[in-house]
């Protein structure tokens, strides 16, 4: 008889991922809310996606924010005490059951992403957004309970108890006493949740002695750093002696850019042992991404 958990966890490689969402997991149907300048000099009302601002964001001559407030651009984009539900949590499933219907093509890493959850590996949601981390969360729990099949719902329930045991103190107790749901949201809580311009984000920079970032691709530098940390933490607690190796993704070249050479300048240094591999997501044409290895030359696998 099988063992209800994967017994062979503690064989498995330390491989870790960090995704940014939009057009990268998902093409989300958010806008960006600007005024773009006619040929007579009149200014217009403007809905942008984001794969659209990622190009046109510093074209301060065409482009500008209503009434010069960065805040109403991106209001869509925030959680709002007057909504009951985040615009977050309403737009994930539109493109998660367009790609059902077969009406739209897959983000880059939404294979990945998928995949990750499955084998129950350590992730970090990094995001321009500005929303919660629980918003976050619920976001992912989402994309599980829509995306994921009943026997890959099995498969990441099996590696997650897995990995209880393995590493757990008292870890076959543990396995043994906790439901499938606590396993799963046990792993939920593991993860980390970074919108980099919400209160909470920059509230977490100031409490960490850090100066304020004013630009979202430095934010996010943050943000990764932060799941480092996070991440050799726990590995420091189980003992782990394996390579650890770290895969990041996202659909903006200047966030691509600020990371990579964030990595090489900080991150290689004080993280020695880590493999860093970054994906450029911002061409369609071009499947998977355009994968850089920064730090090693460790294969990480993020193949859709």
């Amino acid at each position: 008889m099988h063992k209800p958990y994967n017994t062979e966890i503690s064989k498995r490689d330390l491989k870790y991922y960090i995704f940014d969402w939009d057009d990268n997991i998902l093409h989300m149907p958010t806008y960006i809310h600007l005024e773009r300048r006619l040929g007579n000099g009149v200014w217009v009302p403007h809905l942008v996606s984001t794969a659209l601002f990622s190009v046109i964001r510093h074209d301060t001559t065409n482009y500008r924010p209503p009434q010069g407030d960065w805040e109403k651009a991106f209001l869509e984009f925030r959680d709002l005490s007057s909504s009951a539900e985040s615009k977050f949590l309403k737009d994930t499933p539109h493109p998660i059951q367009r790609l059902k219907s077969g009406e739209e093509r897959m983000a880059p890493s939404f294979g990945t992403f998928r995949r990750t959850l499955k084998e129950g590996r350590i992730l970090a949601i990094v995001t321009a957004r500005g929303h919660k981390p629980e918003t976050l969360r619920k976001g992912v729990q989402l994309f599980m309970d829509e995306v994921l099949r009943p026997e890959e719902i099995r498969e990441m329930i099996y590696n997650l108890r897995g990995y209880i045991v393995a590493y757990e103190d008292d870890g076959l107790r543990k396995n043994s006493e906790m439901s499938d749901e606590e396993v799963i949201n046990n792993y939920l809580d593991l993860n980390r949740y970074h919108a980099v311009t919400s209160p909470e984000f920059m509230a977490h920079v100031k409490s960490s002695g850090q100066p304020s970032a004013g630009k979202s691709e430095v934010r996010k530098q943050f943000a990764i750093l932060d799941f480092l940390d996070h991440l050799c933490n726990m590995i420091e607690r189980i003992d782990a002696k394996k390579p650890v190796s770290v895969g990041f993704s996202d659909d903006d070249p200047i966030n691509v850019h600020a990371v990579a050479s964030f990595i090489r300048a900080k991150l290689a240094a004080k993280f020695p042992a880590v493999k860093f591999v970054v994906y450029d997501t911002s061409d369609p044409e071009i499947e998977n991404g355009h994968k850089i290895i920064v730090a090693g030359q460790l294969e990480l696998g993020l193949d859709i």
